[in-house]
C-alpha cells in the first residue's frame, strides 16, 4: 500500500513481507540497498528506506521502498528508448548475477520505474493516469525529455549463493512466467538458477517489445541467445551486455530518434503517426538537442 513519508511528504510504498514463506528477501533486498554496493550506478536493485516490524506478529516484517511504476506504462517512443531500457536492465541483471545472486523472477511485473522524472506533479497510486488528488489526468514528460531509472523488483523467491560456489543449483520455485524450456518436463530437479534468469529477462523483451514492435528486428539474434531452449547454450548475462554493446554501436543517432512502429498498424495508421511524430517530436527534440539515447544523470 502507498503512504507518505513525514520527513519530506515524498510517496512511498510499503510492503508486507512473511519472513517465514520468504526467508531471503529481506537479507537479498538490503544487500544491494546498503554500503558502497547501493551506489554502483549499475545497481538496478529496488532501494529500500526502511524496515518495520509487524507489532502484532514476529514473523511478519513492512519494507519501504520508493513509489515506482510499470516500466511499460506509458508506452515507449522511440527506438533509442527502447534501447536505453535494454541497457540499464542488462548491466542490472549481470551486476546481480556478479553479486553471485540469483532472481529468479525478473519478469514484466518485477521490473518498474522511478517515474518523478516524467510526472513533475505525480501520479496517483492506484490510477497512475491521474494526479495524485484525483483531480486531471497526470500530465507527464517522454522518456526523452525526462530519462528515468529502471529497477528490479521482488526478491521473494531470489537467492544467493557463495562466491565460490561455480556450479550453485537450487529446487526450482515457478515464477510468473511458465515459459521457462527447462521446468516443462522436469520442475522438481535442482538447477543452475542463472541462465533461467537469462531466459526470463529475454522473454521480456522478446514479448513486450519483439513482438510488439516491428522495427526492432536487429535485436533478435541476442535475444535468441539468451532464451534457448538449452540452458547451457545460452549467454551469460557478460555475454549479453558485450553483445549489446555491439548491437547500439552499430545504430546511427537517425536510428536511435525512429519512432518505435506497432506490428498490428497498417499503411494509413504509420503515414499518419510518421507525421504527427515527425512535427511535434522528432523536430522539436532534434532543435532542442536533446540526445536520442535518454540516459538518466547518476
Amino acid at each position: 500500500m502507498d503512504a507518505t513519508r513525514t520527513s519530506d511528504k515524498e510517496t512511498v510504498l510499503m510492503k508486507r513481507v512473511n519472513t517465514t514463506v520468504h526467508p531471503y528477501e529481506l537479507e537479498i533486498a538490503q544487500y544491494f540497498s546498503t554500503g558502497p554496493i547501493s551506489a554502483d550506478p549499475r545497481n538496478h536493485c529496488c532501494p529500500i528506506y526502511e524496515v518495520l516490524q509487524d507489532p502484532t506478529d514476529e514473523n511478519t516484517i513492512i519494507m519501504v521502498m520508493p513509489h515506482l511504476r510499470r516500466y511499460i506504462n506509458p508506452e515507449f517512443q522511440t527506438i533509442g528508448e527502447a534501447m536505453e531500457f535494454f541497457r540499464q536492465v542488462f548491466e542490472g541483471l549481470q551486476f546481480i548475477h556478479e553479486h553471485h545472486v540469483a532472481h529468479r523472477d525478473c519478469m514484466t511485473l518485477n521490473i518498474m520505474m522511478d517515474a518523478r522524472p516524467m510526472y513533475p506533479n505525480g501520479f496517483h497510486p492506484r490510477d497512475t493516469f491521474l494526479t495524485p488528488d484525483y483531480s486531471r489526468f497526470a500530465k507527464y514528460y517522454s522518456r526523452t525529455r525526462r530519462p528515468v531509472k529502471y529497477y528490479f523488483t521482488d526478491f521473494g523467491i531470489s537467492r544467493k549463493f557463495e562466491e565460490n560456489d561455480t556450479n550453485p543449483t537450487a529446487l526450482p520455485i515457478l515464477s510468473a512466467d511458465r515459459t521457462i524450456p527447462e521446468y516443462q518436463e522436469d520442475n522438481t530437479s535442482a538447477r543452475n538458477p542463472f541462465p533461467t534468469d537469462v531466459y526470463l529477462l529475454g522473454n521480456v523483451i522478446r514479448k513486450d517489445f519483439l513482438e510488439k514492435y516491428s522495427n526492432l528486428a536487429f535485436m533478435e539474434p541476442l535475444i535468441e541467445t539468451m532464451v534457448s531452449g538449452d540452458p547451457t547454450s545460452r549467454s551469460t548475462m557478460p555475454e549479453v551486455v558485450e553483445r549489446f554493446r555491439t548491437v547500439l554501436a552499430n545504430l546511427s543517432r537517425w536510428q536511435l530518434r525512429a519512432r518505435l512502429v506497432l506490428s498490428e498498424d497498417d499503411g494509413l495508421d504509420n503515414a499518419l503517426k510518421d507525421l504527427h511524430y515527425l512535427y511535434f517530436r522528432l523536430i522539436p527534440r532534434f532543435l532542442l538537442r536533446i540526445p536520442p539515447m535518454p540516459t538518466p544523470k547518476a
